[in-house]
């Protein structure tokens, strides 16, 4: 028994990872998606991801495969070499490479935009493919932007000579509707930034006369990549995720958010500072920028490259998306693991807001979770507490052992204060004040039910809790 419990806790990152209780039995089967963008047709959710990588689930915790690959001869974009050969061709790609897509509805009609580039080169477009179906075929429509634009082959949509530090590199689109109706895209990485533009609802093609669009963020080759927008309605924000970071196993990729009261910024942190300003090539002065929600942790602080605890390595290049029906927010990422090299797959947690209107990642994987009021009793106890920090790091987080004891206290490894309202929680220690939300959820290593928290602080840094 005890050579089954080991191999499970083995190979479940890898495959499949059963949670068990005495009331339901959840499965949850992850896809290797990198870069997963998620998009709700019907009843089923669908994330696109890098290399034409799709997967398709009905309840956000059982995923099936739909393709992997860019053969020419998958289901989603078919004789893609062709289809897309004026894509590769600019690119200059030895082999055909597509990042990042992103699909909406349109026209009634799906529209993916798709990037096509080199890894670490500039000379990169995006473009639309449309299919009456989700999952495909998409048939190429046109390329809407291009950069690493050489001086004999003319100007920059601006009208001035393309510069990779000013001008951003064409890739990572995100696609959204503004609260009015309006579209917009987000794109852009390294180089010059993260850039907004406007687009047309009729015909997803750019609005004229913008050139690039507006800089929202980074610049002069400032680590960041896959923007997402995403607008609460009960806040009234437009939030903008960002990567900061190398996305591989050392290159302390993490989740980072803005806010605005517009779709095209300025986007804010929760210090106040313009995500504009955050450029360069400096880590340490680019990481005091942004809300970071999620970066390296591993739940084993004895061997933070143990793979038989609870952790992630670059978790980044998120989605997010709002249920209707089921009245929650998600974010979906992709990440790797410790000591797994570049392994990596996509993972889908719960997502709140917390009571200064910040959003806060749950702890563990969504296993079918909802916000329930918690009796004190349920809440009191022994936690790990993971400080996700500010840094931009390949280092691991590791936990400290903290006591939330009934009179309000905390205790342990760390001394100050704790109280909850409703599914609100409040922690205060070491003078600072950390606001999130506690719930119950599925963990997936001991296999049964564990109070959690997620809570930010003012100046932008998460801490989690899973009870012990």
């Amino acid at each position: 028994m005890v050579r089954y419990i080991i191999l499970v806790l083995l190979i479940a990152p890898l495959f499949i990872l059963p949670i068990f209780s005495e009331e339901t039995m959840p499965m949850q089967v992850w896809a290797p998606v990198h870069d997963p963008a998620i998009v709700k047709s019907g009843d089923s959710y669908y994330v696109f991801g890098s290399h034409l990588a799709v997967a398709k689930s009905k309840d956000l915790m059982v995923w099936q495969v739909l393709n992997s690959d860019l053969k020419d001869d998958n289901k989603i974009i078919p004789n893609v070499s062709r289809e897309l050969s004026e894509a590769f061709e600019y690119a200059e790609t030895p082999t055909p490479g597509i990042w990042a897509p992103c699909v909406i509805q349109l026209n009634n009609k799906f529209y993916m935009y798709y990037c096509v580039s080199t890894f670490g080169a500039f000379r990169s477009v995006i473009g639309i493919a449309v299919s009456d179906n989700v999952e495909g075929p998409y048939k190429n429509l046109k390329i809407i932007l291009r950069s690493g634009i050489r001086f004999e082959e003319g100007l920059a949509p601006d009208g001035t000579l393309y510069d990779p530090m000013r001008h951003p590199n064409c890739i990572d689109p995100h696609v959204f509707y503004d609260k009015n109706g309006n579209l917009w895209m987000s794109y852009g990485s390294y180089f010059g930034g993260i850039y907004i533009i406007q687009l047309d609802p009729k015909t997803g093609l750019p609005l004229p006369n913008q050139g690039y669009g507006k800089k929202l963020a980074g610049g002069n080759h400032a680590p960041m990549e896959g923007s997402f927008i995403l607008y609460n309605p009960q806040t009234d924000y437009y939030y903008l995720f960002l990567s900061f970071g190398g996305l591989d196993s050392k290159g302390g990729y993490n989740i980072r958010v803005a806010r605005s009261k517009n779709p095209d910024g300025p986007y804010l942190d929760s210090e106040g500072k313009n995500m504009v300003e955050a450029n360069g090539r400096d880590r340490t002065k680019v990481g005091a920028y942004g809300v970071k929600l999620i970066g390296n942790f591993n739940l084993n602080r004895e061997n933070p490259r143990s793979t038989l605890t609870y952790g992630y390595v670059s978790p980044g290049h998120n989605s997010a998306l709002y249920d209707k029906e089921l009245d929650k927010w998600f974010i979906v990422f992709h990440t790797r693991f410790p000591s797994r090299g570049e392994y990596f797959t996509m993972r889908v947690h719960q997502m709140f807001f917390n009571s200064e209107g910040w959003p806060v990642i749950a702890p563990l994987p969504y296993g079918g979770e909802k916000i329930q009021i918690l009796n004190k009793s349920d809440i009191i106890g022994e936690y790990f507490l993971i400080n996700h920090g500010k840094d931009i790091s390949a280092d691991i987080k590791t936990p400290l052992n903290i006591l939330l004891k009934e009179d309000g206290n905390i205790s342990g490894e760390l001394n100050g204060k704790w109280e909850v309202r409703e599914n609100f929680i409040k922690l205060t220690f070491e003078g600072e004040e950390y606001n999130g939300v506690i719930l119950s959820q599925w963990n997936l290593h001991t296999m049964k039910k564990t109070i959690t928290f997620s809570c930010l602080s003012k100046k932008g840094i998460s801490v989690w809790g899973i009870k012990k």
